[in-house]
């Protein structure tokens, strides 16, 4: 004879009530959290909307005025932007720096904040609050040192230059934002290693470093995002139209064009929409490699 086993009635009560209280929770935030995301959206993306439809009006219809949908769509100001302000060029360029600025930076972070979170170093807590020190100082207090350094050895408006300064301002937030990563990894991992003859450089580059690839994406995503938009710095060491990142060839532009305020919104339009494609891809693949390594928590 086979014997079924019945569930106690405690117990499923239990778990039926548990059950209708989830559905009633997710019933009743969901309006909430689907109006409360869709005026973010609206808020983020509105000016973007607008600066674009500006950029499809006639100068006599943006005169008119600049919050109405164009009655006339002008794809030609796109063609006119791109050829005018040399916005090909400017665009090369960017790619250049940011590329560079990011691999320099997840090389220079990632060895700082492996050896931060893994290595006995002796004077790591010192070395660390040195860090947020150097980190929270703005980059205006190093113009005139670096200027006069960068003449000095021939670094001056070159992207070398311009790159080395980017991962010497962002590496000390990419360090430490890598080194919260590398702390949460399990060092039950390493030890399986190490008890199977793993090398330090074996442990970094087979064990933390794939564990740790969603802080490589994060720093990689805002590094390059911050590179990208940087003004400051590429006007000051770079005065080469032909080494020029977009940001600058769109400030020329701007200069040059104050009045035909179409064509410096067809113009803005292709400088950030680059990065707007890429920051979209980059936090999708983020989000897919924090729940297949585990690290978001359940």
């Amino acid at each position: 004879m086979t014997v079924t086993a019945q569930p106690q009635p405690k117990v499923a009560e239990r778990s039926r009530a548990r059950a209708q209280t989830g559905r009633g929770a997710r019933r009743g935030a969901g309006p909430v959290t689907y109006v409360i995301l869709t005026c973010l959206a609206l808020f983020a993306m509105g000016p973007i909307v607008l600066f674009f439809f500006n950029a499809l009006k006639t100068t006599n219809e943006y005169a008119t005025s600049s919050l109405s949908l164009p009655t006339s769509w002008q794809w030609s100001n796109f063609i006119d932007a791109w050829q005018i302000a040399n916005m090909g060029a400017g665009l090369v360029n960017s790619v250049i720096i940011v590329v560079g600025t990011v691999v320099l930076t997840c090389l220079v972070a990632g060895c700082a904040a492996y050896a931060l979170a893994r290595l006995e170093i002796l004077g790591a807590n010192a070395f660390i609050s040195y860090v947020l020190i150097v980190s929270s100082l703005p980059g205006q207090m190093f113009l005139v040192p670096l200027f006069s350094m960068w003449s000095k050895v021939g670094l001056y408006d070159t992207q070398l230059g311009l790159i080395i300064i980017y991962c010497g301002l962002f590496s000390p937030f990419a360090t430490l934002l890598l080194r919260s990563f590398m702390i949460g990894i399990p060092r039950e991992f390493e030890e399986a290693a190490r008890v199977d003859g793993a090398s330090e450089l074996q442990l970094l580059f087979r064990i933390v470093l794939p564990n740790a690839w969603p802080g490589f994406l994060t720093i990689a995503l805002t590094t390059g995002l911050s590179a990208y938009n940087e003004f400051l710095f590429a006007v000051t060491f770079i005065q080469n139209p032909q080494r020029q990142p977009v940001s600058l060839a769109f400030f020329t532009f701007q200069q040059g064009f104050t009045q035909n305020y179409n064509l410096i919104s067809a113009a803005g339009i292709i400088m950030i929409l680059p990065m707007l494609v890429l920051f979209l891809l980059l936090q999708r693949r983020f989000i897919d490699g924090i729940a297949a390594t585990g690290l978001g928590g359940s």
